[in-house]
């Protein structure tokens, strides 16, 4: 273990206690905290891995209220501490309601300090492999400098750039509003050999018809009305560098004309001149939009589309990114405090829970202004329901292990069915089952055998 991992927090006002304590764990590190105020120092400083901690601290030494605030308090600053609460005796309310706020283990007093050792001792264990998992999880799971999360719809994303980024490919970008296009072109950019060139994006669906095509190429002096000097276009701006045409499916017809010109022969012609500028530029293109629906609808050009897809890839919504939510929620609340200057910490337990069931229809960018906005309103240190004002948890929407379980066996089932056409044995090949374990399954969950409708 390392010295912060060997740490043991005592959180007691009884100095005879103290010295006891000190002297039953005498192979760890034990540092000392009197109340609320002096743990809360302790783990600024000290960071230990395990906290030993009464219930009844001053000023409210006959009560509860203290202790369960220091809990809140620790975990707040730092969540993987494992806290271990000393009740009384038979106190069993307290013991149970310490657990649901967030604390490791209790024990009893009058303490028995074997058993007492053996839960700090797994306690610490716990830490250390916890601790361990989030090492190895961060080094065999990389995602994108800047791109948070570890799901796997994230991830294939993640691996695609990192293919693709090191060739001149033009890649196309799909996703909802909001999923992070422009975030991972960036990425594909400074994976990219153009690394320290410049990086230009221009979305295509802000700027009016009459202007874009001024955007894109430049216009010479006296060109049209207001051009009182020569302007580079964002193409020629790029040179060397990166070009990111966003929402490249809003781009009027009769500039998907010039673009693709562009794209065949490498050279450019601002408005009102007559000299063919070649530039050297990598191009992304991004859209939420369904290109070959476009396409089928004669709103966007066939040509054109096989020009800028040469490599496209998906970025999933934030609904298929699943356990994503907390981590970025929590990203973007220390992002959030800093440039606010807040002192909110941490998430109440129903703001967690609401931030993973919320559909998020916005996506990543919805999930950012909430948490932003929430750390503007928030009362406390914590931010809560009322402040991300995403409505209430129903248990509609917090489902447990059990019934997502058994949601995607059924849905797994179903599947192995059909791809078999009926045939249970077939189906209990594809599943890696017997046939047996099939037809217990399909009671289980009242699936209708084939044949059933006969």
């Amino acid at each position: 273990m390392s010295q912060a991992q060997r740490c043991l927090l005592i959180v007691e006002d009884d100095a005879g206690l103290q010295r006891q304590l000190r002297w039953s764990f005498e192979d760890y590190e034990v540092i000392v905290a009197g109340d609320r105020a002096e743990a809360i120092e302790q783990i600024h400083q000290r960071r230990p891995a395990v906290v030993l901690q009464d219930l009844g601290l001053p000023p409210d030494e006959n009560g509860t209220a203290e202790g369960f605030a220091t809990i809140s308090d620790i975990l707040q600053e730092a969540p993987h501490t494992k806290i271990i609460v000393a009740t009384g005796n038979g106190d069993r309310d307290n013991a149970v309601k310490s657990i649901g706020c967030g604390a490791y283990d209790f024990c009893s007093k009058p303490l028995d300090l074997d058993v007492l050792r053996l839960i700090v001792d797994r306690a610490f264990r716990v830490h250390e492999l916890e601790a361990e998992n989030r090492r190895l999880r961060s080094q065999s799971t990389p995602t994108l400098e800047g791109i948070v999360g570890s799901s796997e719809a994230i991830l294939e994303a993640c691996r695609l750039v990192e293919k693709v980024s090191p060739s001149s490919a033009t890649v196309l970008l799909l996703g909802e509003t909001g999923t992070g296009k422009e975030l991972f072109a960036r990425a594909i950019h400074r994976l990219s050999t153009r690394q320290g060139k410049p990086f230009v994006a221009i979305n295509c669906a802000a700027i009016p018809e009459n202007l874009l095509e001024a955007e894109l190429f430049g216009y010479e002096k006296g060109a049209y009305t207001g051009a009182h000097k020569q302007t580079k276009g964002k193409i020629e701006l790029a040179t060397n560098g990166t070009l990111l045409l966003d929402e490249i499916g809003d781009m009027p017809m009769a500039l998907q004309s010039k673009l693709l010109r562009f794209f065949e022969e490498r050279v450019i012609e601002r408005i009102g001149g007559r000299q063919l500028i070649p530039v050297d530029v990598r191009i992304i293109c991004a859209t939420h939009q369904d290109l070959p629906a476009l396409i089928h609808d004669g709103r966007f050009r066939e040509d054109l589309f096989y020009r800028v897809s040469e490599v496209s890839i998906r970025l999933p919504p934030l609904r298929e990114r699943v356990g994503d939510a907390v981590p970025l929620a929590r990203h973007f609340l220390e992002q959030s405090a800093s440039r606010h200057g807040r002192a909110v910490r941490g998430f109440s337990a129903k703001a967690l829970k609401i931030i993973e069931s919320h559909p998020w229809r916005g996506n990543v960018r919805q999930l950012e202004n909430a948490i932003n906005s929430a750390v503007i309103m928030a009362d406390g240190k914590q931010i809560d329901l009322d402040a991300l004002r995403l409505g209430t948890v129903g248990s509609e929407d917090v489902l447990s292990l059990q019934e997502v379980r058994a949601d995607a066996e059924k849905r797994a089932i179903q599947r192995a069915l059909t791809n078999a056409r009926g045939n249970l044995s077939r189906a209990a090949t594809l599943l890696g089952i017997s046939r047996p374990t099939l037809y217990d399954l399909l009671n289980k969950y009242s699936l209708k055998k084939p044949g059933d409708d006969l």
